[in-house]
């Protein structure tokens, strides 16, 4: 049974009443409470190498939480023990459609030991003055509690929504995998009017404070390169070929190598560049030998509209192809990495969107300024959800560090989001407010 707001003065607002109750203790109870859920089996690592994880837990925790609010909650899989959860809002009264999106999974923690804000434990929300540390606060717990915190609050103060709301949080976000969005896109038969995505958007390059409307997402895409050598003893590298170095110089040289693209409205703080992230190359107990090979995995990151994995292949095949014209020893091969390792940028929603007008509106009506309009850089379902034809867009505190270890978010952004959320909810669905 949905509980009414408490106390609530007969002389304030219907938006009085529910930002009042959005309080930074509330946050970060919250926070705390899906933080450590499930972990550390909701790690997913980028690598395809890498076991799968099993977001379950979190998942019930999540789907529960909606139930108790009131909507309606299904668990979709496409993955025994990976199941998203989807939940509904609909009063039958007419109106848009609009889906809340955020992620279940998280990164995997990296050591332990590293994590000195939280006591070594990556699971263990901890506060630091204003920061709440631990392993998904940023990506992406903190976040999602902002969209849960304002339906809940919606749901107590007994209002009735003009359209539909839908909650799908997901699983194999981390690896831009099949079983998250894209299932409950392509199989499930998941659609909206509109889109809004809880994820980081402090990263604006530009705002100080933080939490721009990201309109659009760059795009990515993985390979592998292995150049190949002739062996030869280290001290006579004359009689061989050292694909190291060659590896080496190709790095240099594709780091300063523009990618072929249209410039677009909008770039991501970072422009189409490369982004190695494993060499590999020697074995142990062969150390008096150069190797016969090197592999190295490269990202190519700030993809815009228009570039493709042939396009970003054939740039980079241009540059193989001149240092093999000036040496004939240098051969290298370009492949792409398996699982979803292309996901291609896609361009601005409209600033004049209603969701995007609604939410402008709210932000300035909490912090007092318009918020900058971006391109966010790194990949979240934004992208599949715009992909599918929704006009989407990705709000929310967390911060664009990604940091491999003492993640953490901003409490004072988490209690603003929230209120702009609360607020978005009740304009964009067109709520009667006393």
């Amino acid at each position: 049974m949905v509980q009414t707001l408490s106390n609530p003065s007969k002389s304030a607002t219907l938006e009085d009443q529910i930002l009042s109750e959005i309080t930074a203790e509330k946050c970060i109870q919250l926070i705390k409470e899906l933080v450590p859920t499930g972990q550390p089996g909701c790690g997913n690592s980028i690598d395809p190498e890498f076991p799968m994880p099993h977001e379950e837990d979190i998942s019930k925790q999540v789907g529960e939480l909606l139930k108790s609010y009131g909507l309606d909650v299904e668990w979709v899989a496409a993955i025994e023990g990976r199941p998203n959860v989807v939940g509904r809002w609909n009063d039958g009264l007419p109106g848009p459609s609009l889906i809340f999106n955020d992620h279940l999974d998280t990164y995997p923690s990296c050591d332990p030991q590293e994590w000195d804000m939280s006591g070594h434990n990556p699971y263990n929300a901890t506060l630091h003055g204003n920061h709440l540390y631990g392993r998904g606060t940023s990506d992406t717990r903190g976040n999602m509690v902002c969209q849960l915190i304002a339906v809940e609050l919606l749901r107590k103060a007994g209002v009735k929504i003009n359209g539909e709301l839908i909650c799908a949080y997901t699983v194999d976000e981390e690896r831009h995998g099949k079983a998250g969005s894209m299932h409950l896109l392509n199989e499930y038969g998941l659609t909206a009017d509109y889109e809004v995505t809880t994820e980081p958007t402090s990263w604006t390059d530009g705002d100080e404070w933080g939490i721009g409307i990201a309109l659009a997402h760059s795009g990515l895409c993985v390979v592998d390169i292995e150049m190949t050598g002739v062996r030869s003893h280290i001290w006579r590298p004359d009689e061989g070929v050292n694909p190291i170095l060659h590896m080496a110089q190709l790095i240099e040289t594709l780091k300063n190598t523009p990618f072929t693209h249209e410039p677009p409205e909008i770039y991501g703080p970072t422009q189409p560049s490369i982004c190695p992230v494993r060499i590999e190359a020697g074995k142990i107990g062969e150390g008096q030998f150069t190797p016969p090979s090197c592999k190295a995995r490269v990202w190519v990151i700030g993809l815009v509209p228009g570039m493709t994995y042939d396009s970003i292949v054939a740039d980079m095949q241009k540059v193989v192809d001149e240092m093999t014209s000036a040496d004939a020893t240098v051969q290298a091969t370009i492949t792409q990495v398996e699982g979803e390792t292309f996901v291609p940028a896609y361009v601005e929603v409209s600033k004049d969107a209603a969701h995007v007008q609604a939410l402008s509106k709210a932000y300035k009506q909490v912090l007092g300024k318009e918020p900058v309009l971006y391109r966010k850089n790194a990949y979240c379902d934004t992208l599949r959800f715009a992909h599918s034809g929704i006009p989407s867009i990705t709000f929310g505190p967390g911060e664009d560090g990604w940091a491999p270890v003492n993640e953490y978010i901003d409490i004072e952004k988490v209690v603003a989001a929230t209120k702009i959320y609360a607020l978005f909810l009740l304009d964009f669905f067109k709520v009667e407010k006393s």
